[in-house]
């Protein structure tokens, strides 16, 4: 299904069937790929122009911050007293690190789709409040650097690496913390179909179609590579299963680790059997999704609040992969109070937390801590993206660096995941 030509009000359709698990990709969030220029263009003279974006209101009230507990960190001194960070999507499990940071009896905004209180970290306040807005519907459906340059009270927003070179030279943004070490996009395929099938590459030598996302760099990636021919993709995949389901599972499809295969084994009655997959990742897509960014130009005025900050990520990121019940019992009453037609339940939470996980994709990476990013993949990165956006248009910044669009300089290396 083509998605709509993308505006400021209407990227995707807003309202989404109460049955239906419905997101974009992470990097089709910016818009369908035949349309990311003129996209770019649209949001880059909404942001020169100051107009605040659908859901960039000014701050939810929220009761003064607590003073920062004894032996507890300490923002209050570095940090605004609201630390505003922009998600790039309704509430889910995926952005548990950040409502983790969420201490007892938040506000909720129920109307501007934003939640705040005292800002936390492993069961202390930290002396600053923190606000988390919702992407996707309650925005228009722009992404988080969009919204981040039209709004400057937003600090902190998500913003994945195909996202951070695309507007390198329009929006540019520094990413501080990689919350997730590797990208959580997948393609699945049915196991009864394809018995043999153990990976995307697999799949595409059966001759198979794949029900892709229009707009997903990563899927471009795959045909450019020779990983997967643009003559077995059909760009039609709309959120939900049911072009792979009229198919019979003779088609394979894009989706996330984190949902496809536990809604389709449980929740979709016109399927309810299991699917397999492989990560985009362990096909050679190096992207880091869902990493915390701020405007490349703050980044020297906003060093001393990141400093202690980012740590707080960092351990919050441990703590709700650790322990993700009371943040995802949060998380669901947002998705019911939000009420934007996402339908989220607290089973998908909990498997998500898990497959995260199980899969490596919260991690230590290669070393001890949490929220790193590689140079060398970033780099490569850069080597895959930057032709991909050329063949549309787009230009990224002259001779983009790892060092423009991420940082490991705030990470604390004594922070990570014990096992």
């Amino acid at each position: 299904m083509q998605r709509p030509a993308p505006t400021v009000a209407n990227v995707y359709p807003v309202k989404i069937a109460a049955s239906v698990r419905c997101r974009p990709p992470f990097d089709e969030r910016r818009g369908p790929v035949k349309k990311r220029k003129q996209l770019a263009a649209l949001v880059g003279l909404v942001s020169l122009a100051g107009i605040a974006l659908s859901g960039c209101a000014s701050s939810s009230t929220a009761a003064p911050a607590a003073t920062a507990a004894a032996g507890a960190v300490d923002l209050s001194s570095s940090c605004p007293a609201t630390v505003v960070i922009q998600t790039n999507w309704n509430p889910e499990s995926e952005h548990g690190t950040l409502y983790e940071l969420l201490g007892p009896n938040p506000t909720i905004d129920a109307s501007k789709k934003i939640v705040t209180g005292p800002l936390y970290s492993k069961g202390l306040p930290t002396g600053v409040n923190v606000e988390i807005r919702t992407g996707g519907p309650a925005i228009g459906y722009q992404t988080a650097s969009a919204q981040m340059y039209a709004d400057p009270s937003i600090m902190l927003g998500y913003v994945d690496t195909a996202e951070a070179i695309q507007n390198s030279s329009t929006l540019p943004t520094t990413g501080v913390f990689a919350q997730f070490d590797i990208d959580p996009s997948v393609v699945l395929w049915d196991p009864a179909t394809y018995p043999n099938v153990k990976t995307i590459s697999d799949l595409a030598k059966t001759g198979a179609n794949l029900i892709a996302s229009d707009g997903s760099v990563g899927v471009d990636w795959m045909s450019a590579s020779g990983l997967y021919p643009a003559s077995q993709i059909t760009k039609n995949y709309d959120g939900t299963a049911g072009n792979f389901v009229a198919d019979g599972g003779k088609s394979g499809q894009t989706g996330y680790a984190t949902s496809e295969p536990y809604t389709y084994a449980h929740d979709i009655a016109a399927w309810n059997k299991p699917v397999d997959f492989q990560l985009f990742a362990d096909a050679g897509w190096p992207s880091y999704a869902n990493s915390l960014a701020v405007r490349t130009g703050d980044l020297s005025a906003d060093s001393a609040c990141l400093s202690k900050l980012v740590p707080v990520l960092q351990q919050a990121d441990v703590d709700y992969y650790t322990d993700p019940a009371a943040t995802n019992a949060l998380i669901q009453n947002l998705v019911t109070q939000y009420n934007t037609g996402w339908v989220y339940g607290t089973d998908v939470g909990d498997y998500a937390a898990k497959e995260v996980r199980t899969l490596n994709i919260a991690s230590n990476g290669t070393n001890g801590y949490v929220g790193d990013f590689d140079d060398a993949r970033v780099t490569k990165m850069i080597g895959i993206v930057t032709p991909i956006l050329a063949g549309e248009g787009v230009t990224p910044k002259s001779g983009l660096a790892s060092s423009d669009i991420s940082t490991n300089q705030f990470i604390d290396q004594s922070i990570g995941f014990s096992n």
